[in-house]
């Protein structure tokens, strides 16, 4: 049974995918970070960068957008890597478009406070702004609209030549303006000619509008804004097959119930008010399983457990055989450790859809003898990442076991959605020992005594600090003043750091600097 929960917060949507009553995928979006990928905006073009032939827009959404010159020119392979369908070419495209960027400078493009059309391809995540495009693309359900692009395709998930044959064809008698071009998408093999006609309709009475808009405007605005999750969860439901939508919000609810009374003849999808006083994430254990991703070290029902570690450049994912218990015979040993890594490989797909990691990503599998077991536990891995909607590449397991992936980075991680940098340990996760900062102590006590001539000294510290100094350090430090003829009393107070440590006058109360 696959089923998707709703759970609708004043300042945040949730929406859970169950698989058999185990959380497959998670997305959570935040009002004041909502969705942009796939908005159109006017733009207004701030800085132009001639080294990197890049141009940074401003799109009135907090950090300005960047363009490279590949997203101006006309780039037909990003239209197939973003909607997975195939153009059918008389001509090599790509050699074409390679010699079309070195003969064109960016500067020849765009302009100091041109005002520009352009459509957010990446989310912005940190301090990067969103990644944007002037190749123009309108997704409806069963089309998409390409107002700048001239080809035409079919999504390579519809596998039926006959499908694709009839989709083609029927694309190309569109009567459509020459310089726009058409994708037919998954959901299209179950459409009829009418349907797609219908859409296409719509879809250029939206460009048409969002061209109006443009020229109306006269500062950087957003002109087209893509669908919500609420709209597409209730697609993907439809479109999928899925048993049921849980929701947890009454007014979300008939908005759910509207939208799917367009589609209620192509599926019986079972549309719920949540009614239980139990939380709804916690009647169905998603919290558990977020609390469960938001942790470094994952437990595997084998006994084994998965290592999660960030980097600035990349996701490490380590295997480790931690409780498991295998029998004495070497070729039992090896199975068993090839059985922990199948089972870290479906589990490692799971977490990196739930955590929604992005990158670069290395899994560090359990060393493995035999090449014909390294395959199998590759091949689950792969099969696992089937289900990933998010576009992913995996390498072969390297003789050490290592496999190099890259999944696509979509919107923030879980852990960038949830949390901030800690004030702190500025994002390290660390802090220092108490025999760290007791050695930070001696140094500072010689230089206010010896060098800036304080004979009368306090210091306050955390208490925690302050009792592992009374059992190893305080009499030590008492012995060191009075060596300079100085007197040093101490003092606690809870409201500091347990690093912090800060050193009065006890002449005249004023603080020290250290």
């Amino acid at each position: 049974m696959q089923e998707i929960l709703l759970n609708i917060e004043s300042k945040e949507t949730r929406y859970a995918h169950l698989k058999n009553g185990i959380l497959h995928d998670l997305i959570i979006e935040r009002k004041k970070n909502r969705q942009l990928a796939g908005n159109i905006y006017r733009g207004r073009v701030t800085n132009i960068l001639h080294n990197i032939q890049s141009a940074f827009i401003d799109i009135n959404e907090g950090e300005n957008g960047f363009i490279h010159i590949s997203d101006i020119l006309e780039n037909t392979q990003k239209f197939q890597e973003m909607f997975e369908m195939d153009f059918d070419w008389e001509v090599n495209i790509s050699k074409a478009q390679s010699s079309k960027r070195k003969e064109t400078d960016i500067s020849k493009l765009m302009k100091m406070d041109q005002p520009v059309l352009v459509q957010v391809v990446k989310e912005p995540i940190g301090s990067k702004g969103a990644r944007l495009t002037s190749n123009i693309s309108i997704a409806g359900r069963y089309l998409v609209l390409l107002p700048n692009t001239p080809h035409r395709g079919v999504s390579r998930k519809i596998e039926d030549a006959a499908s694709r044959d009839r989709l083609k064809k029927l694309i190309r008698a569109f009567e459509m303006p020459k310089d726009m071009g058409l994708i037919c998408r998954t959901a299209s093999m179950n459409a009829t000619p009418e349907m797609l006609i219908d859409e296409a309709t719509e879809l250029l009475k939206a460009w048409q509008g969002i061209v109006d808009d443009f020229h109306k405007a006269s500062r950087p605005t957003c002109l087209y804004e893509e669908s919500d999750l609420i709209k597409r969860a209730i697609l993907t439901a439809v479109d999928k097959k899925f048993e049921r939508v849980l929701v947890d919000d009454y007014a979300t609810y008939q908005r759910c119930k509207r939208l799917y009374g367009k589609y209620s003849n192509e599926h019986p999808l079972k549309l719920e008010m949540y009614r239980d006083k139990a939380p709804m994430f916690e009647r169905f254990n998603v919290e558990r399983e977020i609390d469960r991703a938001l942790r470094r070290k994952i437990w595997l029902s084998s006994g084994g457990y998965l290592f999660f570690d960030r980097t600035e450049a990349m996701y490490t994912i380590d295997v480790n055989s931690g409780r498991s218990s295998h029998q004495s015979g070497s070729s039992d040993v090896e199975e068993a450790l090839v059985q922990i890594n199948m089972e870290a490989a479906e589990e490692i797909a799971r977490q990196l859809r739930i955590r929604n990691i992005g990158g670069l990503v290395i899994c560090d599998f359990i060393d493995m003898r035999s090449r014909k077991n390294q395959r199998r536990v590759l091949d689950r891995l792969k099969e696992a990442m089937k289900d990933d909607s998010a576009k992913c590449t995996i390498l072969g397991m390297s003789e050490f076991g290592l496999v190099e992936m890259t999944r696509q980075r979509n919107r923030e991680s879980l852990v960038q959605t949830i949390f901030t940098n800690c004030p702190y340990c500025n994002g390290s996760g660390l802090i220092k020992s108490h025999e760290s900062v007791s050695i930070e102590i001696e140094r500072a006590i010689k230089k206010l005594i010896c060098q800036q001539q304080h004979f009368g000294l306090e210091m306050i510290a955390h208490p925690d600090l302050d009792h592992y100094l009374g059992h190893h350090d305080k009499d030590y430090f008492r012995k060191l003043a009075e060596k300079w003829n100085a007197q040093l009393k101490f003092e606690v107070d809870d409201n500091l750091h347990l690093n912090e440590f800060q050193f009065y006058s006890s002449i005249n109360g004023k603080k020290l600097e250290t």
